[in-house]
């Protein structure tokens, strides 16, 4: 994964509820989304994102949430972004 643009962010202090996944990801050698990051970094800024994003793909629709999933996949691969 390409580093990210603010280098800061990437390097700093994770803190809030992602701190730990981001350390997991890193202990296994994995990449590191970078939106995790931004979510560590400034987790009272991100709280409203967070929850955004899981209403979205978890609360009520008429889609079933895997197919969420699936079209969220679609769409990260079509913009070469890792999901």
């Amino acid at each position: 994964m390409h580093p990210m643009f603010l280098s800061d962010v990437e390097r700093g202090d994770h803190g809030g509820p992602y701190a730990h996944l981001i350390d997991k990801l890193q202990a296994a050698g994995a990449p590191v989304p970078q939106i995790m990051h931004l979510f560590a970094y400034k987790p009272d800024r991100t709280e409203f994102l967070s929850r955004f994003t899981q209403s979205v793909m978890r609360g009520p629709s008429p889609l079933p949430a895997g197919l969420r999933e699936l079209i969220a996949a679609f769409t990260s691969r079509r913009n070469d972004c890792l999901f």
